[in-house]
């Protein structure tokens, strides 16, 4: 069992002798990091750990599904300024995530490093979440501004929650292929999270009598998704090797800086950034696209997700077989063009059947299956790339940068969402209803439900062209290779001295 966290003071220790939390801004680095093991993680460990995508899951899609359609048809906000209210608070995670980052990376505590965030964020998130749909102002001007401000203090705790859950497994294994796996593992909960929240919360609205009222229902059945994955991966990581978060740059801005010099590192992520904001703008959309294109404003939605997330849980096996076989890169552009093709075949939905729409929804969901297996295995490797090319580990702050760059693309997907219906003429309602749309409003939903987020996704795959882990060695580099053909067939990341 765990030990209680430790105090809070400079030179407070529990009975074993292990140092206090601690994030004092003046320290200038951190103790010399154990080596990272590279053997097979026990498998309590891959299913401790992917818990926690129940709570990236459920606040990664609930908001983007619901938070605009909840601004327009239930509070009546307009549009364009609904797009604004969401946007708004998650860009400010560009800037509160890499100081989570750093935070994380130079906290001390007989938990590791990242573990009590896992647990106290992953709490008030849930608390915050529930907060976000309590409308105490009802619908309105005051009620809007009220989400937004909540939704600003859970998007800060979520930041303090993802940023060290997401920098655990370049610390948990040293080994290339045992990232690939323990990323398979969390993505197929993440793709679990998704369904049961994105499917789920409308049924949850809608039996608890829509409007204010279904809200309030749904928020607090979220919540309680967002504590079970907080609560499950702080007590299912409590036997890994957590706490090896090595000697760091003693400033925010030489950690930036540092970040910024890793090409592959920049390549990825402006992709992801990219890649995020198609597939939220799609997530956006649902609610609109069920009811204006569909009509089915009440099944719609859930069905739509089920099509959309139920095929990624049974491809995500064979997306690592492709991985293995042709390597990662070119798995992330097959699945982003597989993902775009589905998207843009489905603007054809107002003359095809049924049963045509879901398929294409279905095969959207394999694309971004794959998208998110590939791209959350990189991410590792170039860690442990600029590990090996500085030896720093500074995880916290690569995946502060990381999940800054995923938050906002999340966010820039309903706000790009919400100012097509403000300029196609979308006529927000205060009822819990949609009012009847013209045909403009219509044909908006359309494009940005599927054009939009086809080109973006496809367009980002270009971005990746400077991704290369084989740089020629430079004096001074710790290191080498990570993730090429030998370090793979020593089933190694990377190279040391």
């Amino acid at each position: 069992m765990d030990a209680p966290p430790a105090g809070t003071g400079p030179t407070a220790a529990g009975s074993s002798g292990a140092p206090a939390a601690s994030t004092d801004p003046t320290a200038t680095s951190a103790p010399p990091a154990r080596p990272v093991p590279t053997g097979a993680l026990p498998r309590r460990v891959h299913g401790g750990y992917a818990l926690g995508s129940f709570a990236t899951g459920a606040f990664g899609t609930v908001p983007g599904l619901l938070l605009l359609p909840y601004l327009t048809d239930t509070l009546g906000v307009a549009a364009g300024v609904a797009a604004l209210l969401v946007l708004l608070p998650k860009a400010w995670d560009v800037l509160v995530n890499p100081v989570a980052g750093r935070i994380s990376d130079r906290t001390r505590s007989r938990w590791g490093a990242r573990r009590p965030y896992l647990l106290g964020a992953g709490l008030a998130l849930g608390v915050l979440f529930a907060a976000i749909f309590a409308a105490p102002f009802g619908s309105g001007p005051a009620a809007g501004l009220y989400v937004a401000l909540a939704f600003l203090a859970t998007a800060t705790a979520f930041a303090f929650f993802q940023v060290p859950y997401v920098a655990m497994p370049a610390e948990l294994t040293g080994d290339y292929a045992e990232r690939t796996r323990l990323m398979t593992w969390r993505i197929a909960v993440l793709a679990l999270a998704i369904l049961v929240s994105g499917a789920v919360a409308p049924l949850v609205r809608d039996a608890g009598g829509g409007g204010l009222a279904g809200h309030r229902w749904m928020g607090l059945f979220v919540a309680g998704l967002i504590v079970l994955g907080a609560v499950g991966a702080f007590l299912g990581t409590r036997s890994a090797p957590v706490d090896m978060v090595g000697e760091s740059e003693p400033t925010l801005r030489a950690q930036l800086a540092i970040a910024g010099r890793n090409r592959a590192f920049r390549a990825l992520l402006v992709c992801f950034v990219i890649q995020s904001a198609g597939v939220a703008t799609i997530l956006a959309g649902v609610d609109y696209f069920a009811t204006q294109i569909l009509g089915d404003p009440e099944g719609g939605p859930t069905v739509l997700f089920v099509c959309f997330v139920g095929p990624a849980l049974l491809v995500m096996p064979l997306w690592s077989r492709v991985g293995r076989r042709f390597g990662k890169l070119a798995g992330l552009v097959a699945a982003s063009l597989i993902f775009a093709a589905g998207a843009l075949a489905l603007v054809a939905a107002q003359v095809l059947p049924a049963v045509g729409i879901y398929l294409l929804v279905a095969l959207i969901g394999v694309g971004y299956a794959g998208q998110q297996v590939f791209a959350l295995a990189m991410l590792p490797d170039c860690i442990a790339y600029d590990e090996a090319r500085t030896g720093r580990r500074q995880a916290g702050v690569f995946t502060g940068l990381w999940t800054a760059g995923e938050t906002f693309g999340l966010a820039l997907g309903p706000g790009i969402f919400g100012l097509v219906l403000q300029f196609s003429g979308y006529v927000s309602s205060a009822t819990g209803a949609a009012a009847n749309q013209p045909d403009s409003a219509r044909l908006g939903i359309l494009l940005g439900f599927t054009v939009l987020p086809a080109l973006l996704v496809a367009a980002a795959t270009v971005l990746l062209r400077p991704y290369n882990l084989t740089p020629t060695p430079t004096p001074g580099d710790h290191g080498v290779v990570v993730g090429t053909k030998a370090a793979e067939n020593h089933g190694k990341g990377t190279t040391t001295p």
